[in-house]
């Protein structure tokens, strides 16, 4: 439950503070990105079973590979894909934090 709790308020509640503090003249358009890069998660769509509370999807799900990560990393670069970039990289963090948790 405790896992449960820490996880989905790093998805949910620090892109919130993220997004106040390093954005806060476009908070809520950064908000609303850094909410809609769990997107990527539709790769459990292709595992099986679907969701497994014992597995890391870091290195496992495609869009939690490496070479996805990396892709992220590059996003970072532009300025106008910076925020997508930090979005989708929060979203790995948290997800490695949940596996450092199991």
């Amino acid at each position: 439950m405790l896992r449960s709790v820490i996880h989905y308020g790093l998805h949910l509640v620090i892109p919130l503070f993220i997004a106040i503090f390093f954005f806060p003249k476009q908070w809520k358009k950064t908000y609303i990105i850094f909410l809609a890069s769990m997107i990527v998660d539709i790769d459990h769509l292709f595992a099986s079973p679907i969701f497994d509370p014992n597995r890391c999807s870091v290195g496992f799900h495609p869009l939690h590979s490496y070479s996805a990560i990396a892709a992220y990393i590059t996003l970072l670069i532009p300025p106008k894909t910076r925020v997508f970039g930090f979005a989708l990289l929060w979203h790995i963090i948290t997800d490695q934090i949940d596996c450092w948790m199991m």
